[in-house]
C-alpha cells in the first residue's frame, strides 16, 4: 500500500554516448544544455548504472523491464509479444509474435545493404497502408500482420517457430543482409516477397519523387511468446501509468497493469507532443502512485548517427520533460524522481551498448545545495565505472534504491 509518496522514472533512451573525437572527446550529454538533469544531479544523488543482464544483448526492452524492476532473465520472452499487448493483439499460449520493422534496402551486387531500419521514418499513414497490402497478399490461416505506428508492425504466427536467432535492423546499418538473413524459410519467402510487392508501390513511388526513402521490403526480428509478468501493483504496491509513444513501453505497461494513455501527436521522434506526454504524466498521478515517462528520440538519433538531432533530443528531454514534471510534483508533497537513460546508443556505433549509464535521484526532501555543481553526464571512462562513489552494478541496486525495497 503506498504512503502517498509520488513515484517518478524519466526516461531518455539511449541518451548515454561514447565521446567523440570531431567534438573534443565530448559526448551529446555532455555538449548539451541540460539545466534540470543538472539541478537534479546536483541536488539529489548523481551515480553510474549498469543497466542491462550479462546474458543478454543490450536491447530497449531488456533495459527498460530491468528498470521497471522485472529482471529480464526471469521474465523476457521477446521483444514483439510486449509489443502486441500494446496493440491489444491477444496472444494465444503456442502464438509467436514477429517485430516486421518496414525497411530500406539499397542492391549491391547479387545482395542487399542494410541501408535504413525505419524507411526513413515512414508516416503512420503510408505504412498501414503498405501492412494492409501485405496482409492481403502473404497473410493466412497461420500467420496474420498487424499495422503498428511508423516502421514498426507486427505478425503473429500460430504454432510458429520462436526458437530463431533474428537480427535487429538496427543492428546491421550498412552492412550487407546476406549474413543476416532467416535460417527460416517461410520468413525467407516473405522477405523476398515482400521486396517483389513493394518495390513499385505507389507509396514508394511518391517517396522517391519527394527525395525519401523507400519502405521497400518486411524485416521479421524479436520474436516471442506471450510472457507472464506480475503486476505492478504486486510486484510493487503501487498503480500508476506508462506514458511513452512505442508500442513496446506501452505493452510492458499493459501487461504488469499501468494504464497507458494514448498521447495525441506522440511520435516516438523529435517532433513528439513533449508537452501533451508530461501534461498525460501528471494527469496519472492525480489518480495513481506511479509513472514511467519515457522518450524515444535520443535512441532515434543515436542509430541514425546525427549528432546534432541527438543533441537536440536530449535539450528538448531536459527542457520539456524533466523541468516541468519536477515543477509539476511539487503540488503532490512526497515524491521521487528518477531520470536517466536505458543504455548507451553512440554515434559511433549506432546501436545499443552495455556501457554503464548515468542516473540521478531527487526527492521532495533533498536539500538545496546552492555550492554544489554535477553534471548530469557520463563518468570517463567507461569501462572503468566502478571507482565511482555512486556506482551500481544492476538495475536491480538501483531499483532497490528508489521504490525502497527489493
Amino acid at each position: 500500500m503506498s504512503d502517498g509518496t509520488k513515484y517518478v522514472i524519466l526516461l531518455g533512451d539511449g541518451m548515454a554516448d561514447r565521446p567523440i573525437p570531431e567534438r573534443g572527446g565530448q559526448t551529446p550529454l555532455m555538449i548539451a544544455r541540460t539545466p534540470s538533469l543538472d539541478a537534479m544531479a546536483s541536488r539529489g544523488l548523481f551515480g553510474i548504472v549498469r543497466t542491462g543482464s550479462e546474458n543478454l544483448p543490450p536491447g530497449s526492452d531488456i533495459m527498460n523491464m530491468n528498470i521497471m524492476g522485472y529482471p529480464a532473465e526471469l521474465y523476457y520472452t521477446g521483444r514483439a509479444p510486449l509489443e502486441a499487448a500494446s496493440m491489444g493483439i491477444k496472444l494465444g499460449q503456442d502464438d509467436v509474435a514477429f517485430r516486421v520493422n518496414l525497411v530500406t534496402l539499397r542492391p549491391s551486387g547479387k545482395t542487399a545493404i542494410m541501408d535504413d531500419y525505419s524507411a526513413g521514418h515512414i508516416s503512420t499513414d503510408h505504412a498501414a497502408e503498405i501492412i494492409r497490402l501485405v496482409q492481403k497478399v502473404l497473410g493466412d490461416g497461420a500467420r496474420t500482420f498487424y499495422p503498428g505506428k511508423s516502421y514498426r508492425h507486427l505478425m503473429v504466427w500460430r504454432e510458429g517457430p520462436a526458437d530463431l536467432d533474428l537480427a535487429p535492423p538496427h543492428d546491421i546499418l550498412g552492412q550487407e543482409i546476406a549474413g543476416y538473413l532467416p535460417r527460416e524459410p517461410k520468413l525467407i519467402e516473405y522477405l523476398e516477397k515482400s521486396m517483389e510487392l513493394l518495390r513499385d508501390h505507389p507509396i514508394n513511388q511518391l517517396r522517391r519523387a519527394r527525395g525519401l526513402k523507400p519502405a521497400n521490403s518486411l524485416w521479421f526480428w524479436g520474436q516471442g511468446k506471450k510472457p507472464a509478468m506480475p503486476k505492478f501493483s504486486e510486484r510493487w504496491g503501487l498503480t500508476g501509468a506508462a506514458v511513452s509513444a512505442v508500442d513496446l513501453i506501452k505493452g510492458i505497461g499493459a501487461i504488469v497493469g499501468l494504464d497507458v494513455p494514448e498521447v495525441k501527436g506522440a511520435t516516438g521522434y523529435l517532433d513528439t507532443n513533449y508537452e501533451g506526454k508530461t501534461q498525460a504524466a501528471l494527469t496519472a498521478l492525480e489518480s495513481g502512485d506511479f509513472v514511467f515517462l519515457h522518450v524515444e528520440a535520443p535512441d532515434e538519433a543515436g542509430h541514425n548517427g546525427d549528432i546534432d538531432a541527438k543533441i537536440k533530443a536530449i535539450e528538448d528531454f531536459d527542457e520539456k520533460i524533466v523541468g516541468p514534471m519536477i515543477e509539476g510534483l511539487k503540488k503532490f508533497g512526497s515524491w521521487r524522481v528518477l531520470a536517466l537513460p536505458d543504455h548507451g546508443t553512440p554515434i559511433s556505433a549506432r546501436t545499443h551498448v552495455k556501457d554503464p549509464v548515468p542516473f540521478a535521484l531527487l526527492t521532495s526532501n533533498d536539500p538545496v545545495s546552492p555550492g554544489r555543481k554535477t553534471r548530469f553526464e557520463e563518468v570517463l571512462p567507461l569501462d572503468n565505472p566502478e571507482k565511482h562513489p555512486n556506482y551500481l552494478p544492476s538495475a536491480k541496486e538501483l531499483t532497490k534504491m528508489f521504490f525502497g525495497k527489493e
